[in-house]
């Protein structure tokens, strides 16, 4: 069947923000303007589209990335509306992997905040081109020009704008495009539906001369032949400076910044035209390359090309109460048909498609093909997981998995009634396979069960899940800290193992060294013996035999930032074994890390406050009361914001602290840095 859309007209975009900066509602707006709503939903209300969780519409935040499909004139654009809130940066990490461009929203009033730092970098990470958008220019406190210095300063980026508001705060009337340089205002009667073009209000003139100068200086310097003209005095065309503006950003050397105020309804529509403008295709996208599955060292290409074996990304499994578990895949080459069968090659098993759906946020549409840069959902794939390769069974290609952010929090959790333990269970299990930051397991010592997550409100929406989503009715004991253990001195220790097991003899005898890694290091693995008897088999055995070994430390924690060197071995040729090695190298590690002064370590997070003046003080003596260090205090607007790191055993119930002192004024955000000793020794 011929491909009935061309390549070059597709946009795989996620518009990425800190929480509350207006994520969905520029979705809505966008969906309202292409026809696709015929009604826009609010987030205050409960009524955005793309919020299709009771949880996202009570809280009015985004908690799980939607994925929908919509067209921009001519041009088909899968939209990936991710979460603001930290606890969810999992959705953003997975979406960011498999987008070819990004919007990335800065509020015109808090700017640059603590997520938008983070889901930035992992844009940078990905190598995602993007674009900036700065909304909210009707809020108080309204300010584009210090989103622009803030950009550079906290995200060392390199903006350009290519509009300028005309207003702010009250005053706030409309936009000026710089490359067209004309007025740009949106009709209230109509939603922001009619857009009305007009000459550059005489007050602002001279400001949007000045914006354009440096915006066209920027753009000709990355081209000579436009340098040229430019340096001549010649009038360089609108087509002209997109397209080397566009270049710009596929190489990621520039950020385009565009404005307006979504709530209001203004702006949008030139900022979808920016999309089309100046991000990527996926033909323009520099892919990740993939690996031989018979020889990870071998790197593999797919170009994205409908002629090529097929290849995609499954980066996001969820459980649908129709459809059952659904996998989303991004497809990178190739294409896939209904009926056909793939091969997972990281778990080494074959799965067969039988559907296909285009998705609209919780609507979805079933298709009999799929191509390059396509993204869809297929049920029924019964091996898949996050992160997992989907592609041709002649021609398999193994992608890079995307990596997580590890749990730092744990809460105890049992059904209410007997019943419902053995489904608890088995729900646990299809949320961990949803979400990789989510994990829960039995502990040996208290026998209860355990859910661990990346924060509170991550765990609250999991147990919220239970109840309505899946009819679970649960009990939460008080959060936990998930602490790790690590070695603070080296030791020297040897182990031998000699048993017989099911009639064979099986033998290991090792000396090995233990010592502290730098922190961020995990555990790190050196053999230095050299011996010609040691085959693969024995050699694989005594890495993971030492990495078995430090699982669990002294204390019953997981051990991290720990160095084992294989200082020599004892080998008999008629009894050493790759099982006795395992065994004994397993208990040499065990046994030294008792030896070598282990301590506890607990997880440390990055904290902002965002508060008037009038109650930092109080803010500061809590934060000290919580152990907590400020490192700095800044200004933001008419806002004081407090810099500083905290334990997280100490910030259980912050939020309704900081409400209590700050008469409800100041906000928080809460990111994950380091592990760093704990005070006490203590377990839960």
């Amino acid at each position: 069947m011929a491909r009935q859309k061309d390549i070059a007209k597709i946009r795989n975009i996620g518009i990425m923000a800190h929480i509350d900066a207006g994520k969905t509602t520029t979705t809505e707006r966008i969906l309202f303007y292409s026809g696709y709503l015929h009604k826009i939903g609010e987030v205050d209300d409960g009524t955005a589209f793309m919020d299709s969780m009771d949880q996202e519409r009570e809280r009015g935040i985004t908690i799980m990335s939607a994925a929908t499909t919509t067209m921009w004139k001519d041009y088909q654009v899968n939209i990936i509306d991710t979460p603001g809130h930290v606890d969810f940066t999992a959705e953003v990490q997975r979406s960011l992997r498999v987008l070819d461009g990004a919007i990335a929203l800065f509020c015109a009033v808090g700017g640059v905040e603590p997520q938008s730092e983070t889901v930035w970098h992992q844009a940078d990470e990905y190598k995602v081109p993007r674009i900036a958008h700065v909304n909210k220019m009707d809020r108080s406190g309204a300010d584009f020009y210090r989103v622009l210095d803030m950009m550079r300063e906290r995200l060392g980026a390199n903006p350009l704008a290519i509009q300028i508001p005309i207003g702010a705060e009250d005053t706030y009337e409309g936009i000026i495009d710089l490359i067209e340089m004309k007025a740009i205002y949106f009709s209230q009667e109509d939603s922001g539906l009619t857009m009305e073009y007009e000459d550059i209000p005489e007050s602002y003139l001279i400001k949007a001369e000045e914006y354009r100068s440096i915006m066209v200086e920027a753009i000709a310097e990355r081209d000579d032949d436009l340098l040229g003209k430019y340096l001549d005095g010649e009038e360089l065309s609108s087509e002209e400076l997109k397209k080397v503006l566009r270049a710009a950003v596929l190489s990621r050397d520039v950020v385009p910044v565009t404005c307006g105020t979504s709530l209001k309804n203004s702006g949008v529509q030139p900022l979808m035209d920016a999309v089309i403008d100046y991000l990527p295709s996926p033909l323009e996208v520099v892919y990740q390359d993939g690996y031989d599955v018979d020889n990870i060292e071998k790197i593999i290409s797919r170009k994205p090309d409908e002629n090529e074996p097929f290849s995609a990304l499954a980066f996001k499994v969820l459980t649908d109460p129709y459809m059952g578990k659904v996998t989303f895949a991004r497809i990178y080459s190739g294409k896939l048909d209904l009926g056909q069968s793939v091969q997972n090659p990281g778990a080494d098993k074959k799965e067969k498609v039988l559907k296909i759906f285009k998705m609209m946020s919780n609507r979805r549409e079933e298709i009999k093909e799929a191509s390059i840069g396509d993204i869809v959902a297929i049920p029924g794939l019964r091996f898949t997981k996050t992160g997992d390769t989907l592609c041709d069974i002649k021609h398999p290609i193994l992608y890079e998995k995307i990596r997580f952010a590890e749990p730092v929090i744990k809460q105890s959790i049992e059904a209410k009634t007997l019943a419902d333990q053995e489904k608890l269970i088995s729900v646990l299990e299809k949320l961990s396979d949803e979400d990789p930051t989510f994990k829960y397991e039995n502990d040996e010592d208290s026998g209860q069960l355990l859910i661990a997550g990346v924060g509170e409100l991550h765990l609250e929406i999991i147990a919220d899940r239970l109840n309505r989503e899946f009819k679970v009715p649960t009990r939460l004991g008080k959060p936990q800290v998930a602490y790790r253990e690590t070695v603070s001195s080296k030791v020297i220790h040897d182990a031998e193992f000699d048993r017989e097991i099911a009639g064979k003899r099986q033998y290991g005898s090792v000396t090995v060294e233990l010592y502290p890694e730098e922190r961020g290091n995990g555990i790190c693995f050196k053999n230095e013996v050299e011996l010609k008897a040691l085959d693969k088999e024995m050699q694989d055995a005594l890495q993971n035999g030492a990495i078995l070994g430090l699982q669990v430390g002294p204390q019953g924690y997981t051990m991290i930032d720990v160095g084992v060197r294989l200082i020599s071995v004892k080998h008999d040729l008629e009894a050493s074994t790759a099982m006795g090695y395992k065994i004994a190298i397993s208990n040499a590690v065990r046994e030294a890390a008792q030896k070598a002064d282990p301590i506890l370590l607990e997880p440390v997070f990055s904290l902002e406050v965002v508060s008037p003046e009038d109650y930092v003080g109080d803010i500061i003596a809590d934060l000290n009361s919580r152990r907590g260090r400020v490192e700095g205090i800044s200004q933001r607007g008419n806002m004081q914001v407090i810099h500083g790191v905290a334990p997280l055993s100490e910030m259980f119930g912050y939020v309704t602290k900081l409400r209590s002192v700050s008469q409800g004024r100041a906000i928080y955000t809460m990111v994950f840095s380091h592990y760093e000793p704990a005070l006490k020794k203590e377990k839960f």
